[in-house]
């Protein structure tokens, strides 16, 4: 045997197997020895198992046998306190005895059948005791009874006594009575009795007493008797079955014990054979085991061992240590081989090794140096996951957040974006900055502080990702800037609500300090240099004007700080940053400081290009109408033409006019609202800024802003009407305009001239009437109906009313109604209304041009028809048709 064993380690030694193959094999071989121990484990523990089951059993009949010797203990103090105490419940022993025979049919269930015949026994013996409860019973009724009565018959016996004329048996009566009296109470029935013969043995010669006598001593006798017969039926039945009963209960016991001695020698006999054929196989699993461990030793471990130990000495710097195992043709032949190429280069390595302890040191110090700057900046630093997790915070962040440590903030911050951020959109923004340019810079948010106090925070931080380039974690630094951003909304807010005010206004307004540079200028003017608002602030005139070559003088500044007054209006003129000359109507005024010096200038300018230019085009109509008495045709188009610009003429005096009140007071509004801004910046700088100041200084800047912007909002809504109607009646081409917008634009600028002559206009226009035609002539049709009915239908002054309607007509035409409530026309006048020249009001300045060029513009330039109904004392009705699509000849001419 041993020879086969070295043959076939002989043969395994010399193949290679790989550790898979070697693995296995022991394995398998372990698995059989578990198997067989298993198989044999399970037939002990069968064996055993049933052993146990017996004892089981065995432990129930002894546990039957305390129940019943309790059970019929509880019986014995039942009958004993019932046979003892008159006074006890007979429901008692009845339910002790029930409960015992309860228990004996349940028990004779589960016993053999060689110990059901004692509990039969022990069940006639409990059969026997009830019936003896049974005949105590009525012994004890009987004696109650009995005792019932002596009270009567001791009373009559004592009552009679002193009817005994002889001492001496009087004496002896009261003796034989307390004999009586102290067996009674001795529960001594035999005494009792024996007092009781003892006392009809004497003599008594008086029949009454002999009578009480012998009927007191018969009942004591009969009381004695029926105690004797229930102390015989205790001790004959009670006790003997009784104690029978519990002979059985001990047969019980002493059976279980024997049985259960037999078995516990056959169980510990199953127990050792168990054991000591546990032992064999074990040994023998441990012997194959260790056969198994010895040969996966020899062909897996120590080939590993060696090579582990050369790569060990390869980690210690012998870098020309050899490998062993290389030539075997399997696993630990591949690990030996990978093992020999770590060797070789190694030695390729160890200079990067030295490179990568020198970086380690370094980053170590600067590991060490960011510590300490992490814990002694005043500004909060921390360190986030994308996700929102605080990872770790520096000290002052803790501060600023309202917590005692660190680790208060890391524990109270479960998720930043639901915890922190007052905006969760600001978190959002933050985190695409940070995907986008992997940093943020001064990146301004809101945060919740820790009790819910609203912060600001200037956050700066970067993105650090792994070695895949995927982000791990945000490291940042924030500052508090809430005080600064409270004063600076402060100051933006009152600026903002300021600039928006003057950038409403189509006029230029600004101001300039003591050195003439500016501090706030509107976008009307900005535009003018060419610039955004902000950018003008600190420059003076001249650097605006040098970016595109221009210059103005600064005289008129100089005279305002001189003279510390206003220069009122005053015209002047110079190039904007597209090279227009433009003219101004100008005003410049100081704002004056608490003490008399001057703090600011504002200047306030209207645009009067469109005025001098009128001015131009009227002397160069003068010029024509003074050459038109030469060419009748010439004279008749040259005063048209000024006709249309003494129409404008007085359109530019009355919204001249009406726009002066609404900027004047705007100038005056906006003058005041700079003296309290500049008092409300001084108590913010002093930092006096109180509650009461602050309510006072919004207030006055909302009723300011409220004046200014209706003013304003006036000024800018009768410049912009005069300027489209300008524009659109200097501007001949064709384009495509909406009727009603451009009637409402025509009629605003003409309202404040019909208001002095207490005229009512009613202007009905159908929205969405879209024309491709001329806004400029059109224009003129109505400045020039409305004129005319200011001049000829209401000649008295009286007032009254006008009214223009605008329909369509068709699909293709538009109707213009215009109709007055004056004096109407004869029909002489009605047939010459629109002849050249022909006026009734010459002597008053009338031309007779007026309805002559509404005829031509409707009918040639516009393309159109107009008819004139009119009646005197019925006021006039004119209708002008005209066609959406100016015709081409038309727009030829």
């Amino acid at each position: 045997m041993p020879s086969a064993f070295a043959a076939f380690f002989d043969r395994v030694r010399s193949s290679s197997l790989s550790i898979g193959q070697l693995t296995f094999g022991g394995f398998l071989l372990v698995l059989t020895v578990i198997l067989i121990t298993s198989i044999a484990s399970v037939v002990a523990i069968r064996h055993i198992d049933v052993t146990f089951a017996e004892l089981q059993r065995l432990q129930t009949v002894g546990d039957i046998a305390e129940d019943i010797d309790r059970g019929l203990s509880s019986l014995r103090l039942a009958a004993r306190d019932y046979v003892t105490d008159p006074s006890a419940q007979p429901e008692k022993v009845s339910e002790a005895a029930a409960a015992l025979g309860d228990l004996l049919n349940k028990t004779r269930l589960e016993l053999a059948p060689e110990q059901r015949a004692m509990i039969d026994g022990v069940d006639a013996r409990l059969t026997r005791y009830r019936q003896g409860i049974e005949r105590i019973t009525v012994l004890i009724a009987r004696r109650t009874e009995l005792l019932g009565t002596l009270p009567a018959l001791r009373e009559a016996f004592e009552n009679s006594i002193p009817d005994i004329t002889n001492q001496v048996a009087a004496k002896n009566m009261f003796r034989a009575q307390n004999e009586i009296a102290a067996a009674l109470l001795a529960r001594d029935p035999v005494r009792a009795e024996q007092a009781a013969l003892n006392m009809r043995a004497l003599p008594i010669n008086t029949p009454a007493m002999r009578a009480a006598a012998d009927a007191y001593a018969d009942a004591i006798v009969a009381v004695s008797t029926t105690e004797r017969e229930i102390g015989n039926l205790d001790r004959d039945v009670l006790g003997t079955d009784g104690r029978q009963i519990g002979l059985v209960t001990e047969f019980l016991r002493d059976l279980s014990d024997r049985r259960g001695h037999v078995l516990s020698r056959e169980f510990a006999q199953t127990l050792t054979e168990a054991r000591w054929q546990s032992i064999a196989l074990g040994v023998s699993g441990v012997v194959v085991g260790l056969l198994a461990a010895l040969f996966v030793v020899r062909r897996i471990v120590r080939p590993l061992k060696s090579i582990a130990r050369a790569i060990r000495a390869l980690a210690g710097g012998v870098q020309h240590t050899a490998i062993p195992a290389t030539a075997l043709n399997n696993e630990i032949g591949d690990i030996a081989r990978a093992a020999e190429v770590f060797r070789k280069t190694l030695v390729e390595a160890d200079a990067a090794r030295e490179a990568a302890v020198h970086a380690l040191a370094e980053q170590r110090l600067a590991e060490e140096s960011y510590r300490k700057l992490f814990e002694g900046s005043i500004d909060g630093i921390y360190v986030t996951t994308p996700s929102g997790a605080l990872l770790n915070a520096n000290p002052a962040l803790a501060r600023m957040m309202g917590f005692d440590t660190p680790d208060d903030l890391i524990r109270a911050t479960l998720d930043i974006s639901k915890n922190i951020y007052v905006d969760p959109t600001a978190r959002v923004e933050y985190q695409r900055r940070m995907e986008r340019d992997g940093m943020v810079r001064e990146f301004e948010y809101q945060v919740y502080q820790r009790e819910q106090t609203i912060l600001w925070l200037s956050d700066s931080a970067t993105v650090v990702r792994d070695d895949l380039g995927a982000v791990v974690r945000y490291e940042g630094t924030v500052r508090d800037i809430t005080n600064q951003k409270r004063a600076e909304e402060a100051v933006r807010e009152g600026r903002r609500l300021l600039q928006q005010v003057i950038d409403t206004v189509p006029a230029v307004i600004n101001v300039k300090d003591t050195d003439l540079r500016y501090v706030l200028m509107n976008r009307y003017m900005a535009g003018i240099f060419g610039i955004e608002p902000g950018e003008a602030i600190g420059q003076t005139t001249r650097e605006l004007m040098a970016r595109y070559g221009a210059e103005k003088t600064d005289a008129n500044d100089k005279r305002v700080l001189a003279t510390r007054d206003g220069l009122g209006f005053y015209e002047e003129e110079y190039r904007d940053a597209s090279g227009v000359m433009r003219q101004w109507l100008v005003n410049k005024l100081p704002l004056l400081q608490a003490n008399g010096e001057i703090e600011n200038i504002v200047t306030v300018a209207l645009d009067i290009g469109e005025r001098k230019r009128s001015e131009h085009e009227m002397r160069k109509a003068r010029d024509a109408a003074e050459s038109a008495l030469r060419n009748l045709r010439d004279t008749q188009n040259s005063l048209i033409e000024a006709e249309k610009l003494a129409a404008l003429g007085r359109l530019v005096a009355g919204v001249a006019h009406e726009v002066n009140n609404p900027v004047g007071i705007g100038l005056t509004v906006a003058s005041s609202l700079e003296r309290r801004v500049a008092r409300f910046s001084e108590e913010v700088a002093r930092g006096d800024l109180r509650r009461s100041s602050l309510n006072e200084f919004v207030e006055a800047n909302r009723d300011a802003a409220s004046q200014l912007v209706s003013n304003l909002n006036r000024a800018a809504e009768l410049i912009q009407s005069f300027k489209q109607v300008a524009a659109d009646r200097n501007y001949s081409d064709q384009r495509v305009f909406d009727l009603a917008d451009l009637t409402e634009q025509v009629v605003m600028s003409l309202k404040p001239g019909l208001r002095k002559q207490k005229l009512t206009l009613t202007v009905d226009c159908r929205p969405n009437l879209t024309m491709n035609s001329y806004p400029g002539p059109y224009g003129q049709v109505l400045t020039n109906l409305l004129l005319n009915s200011v001049a000829h239908a209401f000649p008295d002054g009286n007032g009254g009313a006008v009214e223009i309607k605008v329909q369509d007509s068709g699909e293709d035409h538009v109707e213009i109604l215009f109709s007055d409530n004056g004096v109407g026309m004869t029909p002489e006048v009605r047939r010459r209304a629109f002849d050249p020249f022909f006026t009734t009001r010459r002597d008053q300045g009338g031309t007779g041009l007026g309805l002559h060029i509404v005829y031509s513009i409707v009918t040639s330039r516009l393309g159109g028809r107009l008819h004139l109904h009119s009646e005197p004392g019925e006021g006039t009705r004119i209708q002008i048709i005209l066609p959406r699509n100016a015709p081409l000849e038309m727009a030829a001419e």
